[in-house]
């Protein structure tokens, strides 16, 4: 896309607003800074950056690049929504050399199945989701550690 460009490059990515929107959200609401400086070393990230070089949007893979892979963290900063950022993004990540010949790409949301689906997600059928099993604690980052 004319203007944006994608890195997988940590050190070129804004923990900065990547900690404040992920800490701010409905899915990892109250995350510590040091929990996410974890998450982001032991996965696949990719941020689309502006001309100056500003993160507007990221995304990280949790995966063994060879079976299995899990999208998780998507977003899009406010004032650069609307711009087909998420589209080039999720293109990106699904075509991403080391994400290819997996058995299974997983993903969890609440509202953008419809951007998903585009790209070959669907719905987990009725058979397997009672396969799948958690362990989830909701509320770990707003206790007191």
């Amino acid at each position: 896309m004319d203007g944006y460009r994608i890195s997988c490059q940590l050190n070129e990515m804004s923990f900065e607003v990547i900690h404040d929107f992920i800490s701010s959200s409905y899915w990892a609401a109250g995350m510590p800074a040091d929990t996410l400086h974890k998450a982001l070393a032991n996965s696949l990230c990719f941020a689309v950056l502006n001309q100056q070089n500003n993160t507007v949007a990221f995304a990280r893979v949790i995966t063994d690049k060879a079976t299995f892979a899990y999208l998780a963290d998507v977003f899009v900063v406010a004032g650069e929504r609307g711009e087909g950022l998420s589209k080039y993004l999720v293109e990106y990540i699904v075509n991403h050399d080391d994400l290819q010949g997996l058995r299974r790409f997983m993903l969890a949301t609440f509202d953008a199945h419809s951007l998903y689906e585009k790209f070959g997600f669907s719905a987990v059928d009725a058979t397997e989701s009672q396969s799948l099993m958690q362990i989830r604690d909701a509320d770990v980052y707003l206790r007191d550690s």
